[in-house]
């Protein structure tokens, strides 16, 4: 292979790793390609944000480009990148095509961050009141990113359940996947013991995201009564990046459920507090919130959702919860115990080691894309 090639990424929001688990996820993709000398070019039709990650400082170059205008064609044209790695299942669809045209050698990539027509039949189901049924996953959103992933060279898939979906359900060839998690590097990890320093509950996520925002509505309409009154003292500390007048308005001191907003740094909040509470009511793709508290010594509660790809069928499941009256009476007892809350630390940063180890999986994604390109 050429050496220094030169990976264009079009991303549908410019990298925020302080602000959702997808910008984290977009930095390590980063770190991957730049740890074999890629050259990259982050592209995003996407206004500009004062959070985004200073690309500049890892040498990278930035362009704003506009939909629908043949001034891309221009743009590719010109730096002619090796690889084309597309940010989600819209950029893909919005650009592909100019890719191929244009740059019909170039290797194309789809990142999906989640399957987005599982989180939105999930999303209707849960609007409707019911249970999911198969049909739901045979929309048109469906369709669309199923012949996205067929257009591309491969995939990046995030879930182990979302593999097997593609694989058994939909009948993806394996060759054009690519499994890789959300990772985390061992010097980064938590190992501290300090219940009795910490206190308090914890929520965090993007208030863009709408599985947050109806989580956000459970913990207060439905969790959050049940704790408080077997735990007084006790708060829920809500945070989380764009956060609106809605959520705001909240924010209630009496009962203890408190809106922070944005967090500078996620990572001493989960070694400062006792649970993260993280009931999803609907969804896809791996929860950044509860790896990110794995890894730091947060013991959490979750739904099957909010587990999903983390927890195989077989293992520790108490703290695993889809009744919000369960989900509540089970973060009450970690919460006290010091025993059954040093257990849940334990579970979860084996997980962290044993699954999302940034050196199992360092290798992957530069071995698939060399594997296409000789």
């Amino acid at each position: 292979m050429i050496s220094n090639p030169l990976l264009l990424i079009i991303g549908s929001v410019w990298p925020e790793p302080k602000s959702s688990a997808a910008g984290t996820r977009m930095m390590q993709l980063i770190e991957f390609f730049k740890s074999k000398n890629w050259n990259i070019h982050f592209a995003s039709p996407a206004s500009d944000s004062e959070w985004k990650f200073p690309l500049y400082t890892l040498q990278i170059q930035t362009t704003i480009i506009p939909l629908n205008d043949s001034q891309f064609n221009e743009f590719i044209k010109k730096i002619n990148p090796k690889a084309v790695l597309f940010d989600r299942l819209m950029m893909e669809e919005q650009f592909g095509w100019r890719v191929k045209e244009v740059c019909p050698n170039a290797l194309r990539i789809l990142d999906t961050e989640d399957l987005h027509f599982l989180r939105h039949a999930r999303h209707l189901a849960y609007k409707e009141n019911r249970d999911l049924n198969s049909s739901d996953l045979y929309s048109e959103i469906c369709k669309r990113e199923i012949a996205s992933i067929y257009r591309c060279d491969f995939s990046i898939i995030i879930s182990k359940y979302e593999m097997e979906l593609l694989k058994s359900t939909f009948k993806i060839p394996d060759s054009i996947l690519l499994y890789l998690p959300i990772l985390f590097k061992d010097e980064n990890l938590n190992s501290v013991s300090n219940f009795e320093e910490r206190k308090h509950f914890l929520f965090i996520g993007n208030f863009y995201h709408e599985p947050n925002k109806h989580a956000i509505i459970l913990l207060k309409e439905k969790i959050w009564p049940i704790i408080r009154k077997q735990i007084p003292e006790a708060e829920l500390h809500i945070y989380g990046a764009y956060v609106n007048e809605h959520f705001t308005n909240m924010n209630n001191a009496k009962t203890g459920f408190l809106i922070k907003g944005r967090a500078a740094d996620s990572q001493p909040l989960f070694r400062n507090y006792k649970l993260l509470l993280a009931s999803m009511p609907f969804g896809a793709g791996l929860k950044g919130k509860i790896l990110e508290a794995m890894a730091n010594s947060c013991p959490f509660i979750s739904n099957e959702i909010g587990a999903e790809g983390i927890f195989d069928e077989k293992e520790n499941k108490e703290f695993i919860c889809n009744n919000y009256i369960d989900f509540a009476e089970t973060a009450v007892k970690i919460y006290l115990n010091k025993n059954k809350w040093i257990e849940s630390k334990k579970i979860g940063l084996e997980q962290i080691k044993s699954k999302f180890n940034f050196t199992n999986f360092k290798d992957d994604l530069m071995n698939k894309t060399e594997e296409f390109l000789l």
